[in-house]
Formats: structure tokens, sequence, C-alpha cells
């Protein structure tokens, strides 16, 4: 799933996750870069901040950019998944509870959390 849909799906999960429950970014996608596309963790984080720069990781992607470890061309496409993403999870966000969203959002930590433990 190394291609081209694969990233924009990946972004549109994390963009989903992100407006449906404040998750993504970092959080989703770092993960899936190195779990299911086979990217060093290195390549991962510096391609993640590279998708988020505008403005926050700027300095940041620079310098995992500098060392070789950023993709630009997953990074925008995974940008394009998230953007659509966010606003379909922020609007189904608003249709169920308080409740049902602090329980997605403690499932999503606890399955990302023992993946990263347990490794690939």
């Amino acid at each position: 799933m190394g291609d081209v849909a694969g990233y924009l799906i990946l972004g549109l999960l994390a963009g989903v996750l992100s407006g449906l429950v404040g998750l993504g970014g970092g959080f989703v996608i770092v993960p899936a870069l190195v779990f299911i596309f086979g990217f060093s963790q290195h390549q991962a984080q510096g391609t993640t901040l590279a998708l988020l720069v505008p403005p926050i990781g700027l300095l940041a992607a620079w310098t995992y950019y500098r060392q070789g470890f950023v993709d630009i061309r997953v990074a925008a496409l995974i940008a394009v998944g998230f953007v659509v993403g966010s606003l379909l999870g922020a609007r189904y966000a608003m249709t169920v509870s308080n409740e049902t969203l602090e329980k997605v959002f403690g499932v999503a930590l606890v399955v990302i959390g023992v993946k990263m433990i347990l490794g690939k």
C-alpha cells in the first residue's frame, strides 16, 4: 500500500481522528509510516513534521530534511488527505456524545500504545 492512494488514505484517517477526537499528526501518522509503510522512526518523524509545517514544525522539519529524513512527496499526499479527513471527523464529532468521544479517544490511545510497545 506504499503508493499515492495509501498515503492519501493515511492522511484521511489521521484527519478524521483529528477532527473527531483531536488525534492525528504524529500520533497516527508516525506509527502508520513505520508499521505499514516501512519508514524508519526518523523518516516517519521528519516526514510528519514536514506535512505539519505551516507553521508548527518548520525548524524541526528543516533539521530532519537536512539529514535526509523527509519525504516531501509523501508529506504532501498525507497532508491532502488530512485536510479532508479532519473536516469529516469534526463534522461527525458534532453528532456524537462527549462520552462516546472520550471512549474513542481512549481506545485509540491504547491500540496505538500497545502496537508501539510490541513493535513491528
